[in-house]
């Protein structure tokens, strides 16, 4: 017998105004589990840090960065999720629920993009001239940042629509995927 069986789910969305299919994911349901994935990257920089050599007061500043964009990328989702699962909790449902989410997302993510960019720009000069690597995934990540970012304002002050403000949440855990796997896969510095 299928999972979802003893569950009678709505024929409509509220939210999506468009018939419910097999293949229908409710916001809440997208928010708890981009939830569920920022806690376990959230967890593995703690992974990261236990089995690397040295103290995190040792490390290169190459690579506190990368441990800094992993946990800033892992607990804004986090954050910008409870949000989304707090108004959701509202009833009835307030009817510009996304654009206050994008709002914030807008202004937290700017604050982190900022944040991070004056970070990078305290590296040594050298070690980022011998990095080619590390100064394009920065800037590369840096412009889909500010794609993304620029759809949260869209999205708060024109549409008001779920996906856009999840865009930036899946950005968000795509990036720290991606920190996750340069810290494993790559030497300390």
């Amino acid at each position: 017998m299928p999972i979802g069986a003893f569950v009678k789910r709505e024929t409509y969305s509220r939210f999506l105004l468009r018939q419910i299919t097999p293949f229908t994911m409710e916001p809440g349901e997208a928010l708890g589990i981009a939830a569920q994935i920022a806690v376990a990257l959230a967890g593995f920089a703690g992974v990261v840090v236990v089995f690397r050599r040295g103290s995190i007061h040792e490390w290169s500043a190459v690579d506190k960065l990368r441990l800094r964009l992993l946990l800033g990328n892992s607990i804004l989702p986090l954050g910008l999720c409870m949000l989304g699962m707090l108004l959701l909790t509202i009833k009835p449902v307030p009817t510009g629920i996304w654009r206050c989410c994008s709002g914030i997302a807008f202004v937290v993510s700017l604050l982190f993009a900022v944040t991070m960019t004056k970070y990078f720009r305290r590296l040594d000069v050298r070690q980022i001239r011998r990095e080619r690597a590390t100064r394009f995934v920065f800037y590369l990540f840096g412009m889909f940042g500010i794609a993304v970012n620029l759809l949260q304002l869209y999205n708060a002050v024109l549409l008001g629509v779920f996906w856009l403000f999840f865009t930036c949440i899946v950005f968000q855990v795509i990036s720290a995927l991606f920190q996750f796997a340069r810290m494993i896969l790559l030497l300390p510095e």
